[in-house]
């Protein structure tokens, strides 16, 4: 009979000041050595919204999470920034934690970030982990209607309204269960700034890594829903392909399947994540 599975260590909220800026940071401990895994969320979203994930994934993974400035508990920067500096920042809050090393994983947004950190710290990023993302201001576009509704912060801060476009927003599982929205966004997750959220959208502004993904090497793992209508699915195969070492999944779900889909998803990035290195 094998041995029982460790119980996850409960996550720790600290306080960091970075470069000046305060930053409400989440750390769940790993029961086994090894890098963290370092969790970039999607645009207004804060740290919360991503608990289920990480009470899904194996408890011998370190995780970090933390609030963007401006989004969930951190304040407000004193001035707008772009991905490459915010990519030096989280850089910075990492070696605050003690980490030199560390793994990514980047959704709908944070995707975003997330590569920019692997093309500008090749050295300090293992490995990559990119869900309901894509390629920047340079991509397969979602419906009109549809960005017009990411345009402000309003489904973060309208339970009601969360609701009412959570199926058009979102797709995949929510489609048939809209209230989970309202559970996934509201019980537990601070709001942000709307000074903050406009920052976010400013910092991908023009931003695109086509340009960066062929010198990508680290070995990445691409999730993609197949009913996504914020980041079509087209957007995922475009990465897989410009990124050397990169496998891609689809599932069936939509933009929130790294919630949703967590017991799925959770410990095919485990494994990827806990898988030796080819020779």
């Amino acid at each position: 009979m094998s041995a029982p599975s460790p119980e996850p260590a409960a996550p720790e909220l600290r306080w960091l000041k970075v470069l000046g800026h305060q930053v409400r940071v989440s750390v769940r401990p790993g029961t086994e050595p090894g890098p963290p895994l370092l969790l970039c969320n999607g645009i207004g979203a804060s740290l919360d919204l991503l608990q289920p994930f990480v009470d899904a994934l194996d408890p011998r993974i370190e995780v970090v999470r933390f609030d963007v400035p401006g989004a969930g508990g951190s304040p407000d920067p004193w001035v707008p920034y772009n991905f490459a500096l915010l990519s030096g920042w989280v850089c910075r809050m990492m070696t605050q934690l003690g980490h030199d090393r560390f793994d990514v994983l980047g959704i709908s947004w944070g995707g975003g970030l997330a590569q920019q950190i692997a093309f500008q710290n090749p050295r300090r990023c293992r490995r990559l982990v990119l869900v309901s993302t894509a390629t920047g201001s340079l991509m397969v576009p979602a419906n009109p209607t549809v960005l017009l509704k990411m345009l402000t912060p309003k489904r973060y801060r309208d339970a009601d309204y969360a609701t009412t476009i959570a199926a058009d927003l979102y797709g995949g599982r929510v489609r048939g269960r809209p209230e989970e929205v309202r559970h996934l966004m509201h019980d537990q997750s601070r709001i942000g700034s709307r000074r903050g959220y406009w920052l976010q959208l400013l910092a991908g502004a023009g931003w695109s890594s086509l340009p960066g993904l062929p010198f990508i090497r680290q070995p990445t793992l691409i999730l993609a829903g197949d009913d996504d209508p914020i980041i079509p699915l087209a957007n995922a195969r475009i990465l897989s392909r410009l990124i050397p070492n990169a496998q891609l999944h689809v599932f069936a779900d939509g933009h929130l399947g790294l919630v949703t889909s967590a017991d799925d998803l959770a410990p095919r990035i485990a494994d990827f994540l806990r898988r030796e290195p080819a020779g």
